[in-house]
C-alpha cells in the first residue's frame, strides 16, 4: 500500500470522531441509529479498525456528507471546492479546510435578528483567531465585552468562557481559525502607516 493511501486511511478515524463530536452525538446514539455496534464505531474512530464501505455508507448518511468528504480522499481532476455549510446554535459555519487535525478554518455567518441575543458563554479546549468581514460582532471573553467592526481581529484561549454574537441584531460574517490543541495564529501588521507626503505617520 502506498504512503498516500496509508495517510488517507489513517486520517479517517480522527475525521469521524471530529464529525461526531461536532454534531454532539454519542457513540451509543450513533450505534442505535446506524446499526453498527458501539465497540466497532469506537475502534473505527481510534484507528484500530480499517474503514470499509459497509461501515462508511451509513455514517455518511447520518452526517449528511459526501463519502469522499468523509474519507478525505484526494480529489482527482476537479479543481472546485465543495463547501457544505453546518448549522449550529442558530448560526451557519462554512468549513474552509479539510484536514482532520491542525488548524481549522471557517466562515461563520450570524443571521440578522429583530433584537441581539443575550450572551451564553461556553468553554472548550483550543485557541481561536477571528477577523470580522462584515457587520458588528459582539465578543465576550471572560470579563471583557467587546464590539468589533469590520476589519478588526481578535484571538483568545477558548478555555476561557466566551461568546460570539451580533452587537446590534444585524447580520455578521466572520473568518475563524481554530486550533484544537491551542495552536496560535500569528498576524503580522505594520503599525506605521505612511502619511500622504510619503513619510511615516
Amino acid at each position: 500500500m502506498d504512503r498516500t493511501t496509508e495517510d488517507v486511511l489513517d486520517a479517517v478515524g480522527p475525521r469521524l470522531r471530529g464529525l461526531r463530536r461536532d454534531r454532539g452525538i454519542t457513540l451509543a446514539d450513533l450505534a442505535a441509529t446506524t446499526g453498527v455496534s458501539e465497540s466497532t464505531l469506537s475502534r473505527l474512530e481510534s484507528g484500530q479498525r480499517r474503514a470499509t464501505l459497509e461501515l462508511l455508507l451509513p455514517l455518511a448518511r447520518i452526517y449528511d456528507v459526501p463519502l469522499d468528504d468523509l474519507v478525505g480522499a484526494p480529489r482527482t481532476g476537479d479543481p472546485r471546492i465543495h463547501l457544505k455549510p453546518i448549522r449550529r446554535f442558530g448560526m451557519v459555519f462554512v468549513p474552509l479546510s479539510r484536514r482532520p487535525g491542525g488548524v481549522h478554518a471557517f466562515k461563520m455567518i450570524i443571521p440578522a435578528r429583530p433584537a441581539p441575543l443575550e450572551p451564553t458563554p461556553q468553554t472548550h479546549e483550543g485557541f481561536e483567531w477571528l477577523y470580522v468581514l462584515s457587520g458588528r460582532l459582539r465578543l465576550v471573553v471572560g470579563e471583557r465585552d467587546l464590539t468589533l467592526p469590520p476589519g478588526e481581529a481578535a484571538e483568545f484561549d477558548t478555555s476561557l468562557p466566551h461568546w460570539l454574537g451580533s452587537a446590534d441584531g444585524g447580520a455578521v460574517e466572520v473568518l475563524i481559525l481554530f486550533g484544537l490543541q491551542g495552536v496560535r495564529s500569528h498576524v503580522r501588521a505594520d503599525t506605521h502607516r505612511p502619511s500622504p507626503d510619503g513619510g511615516q505617520g
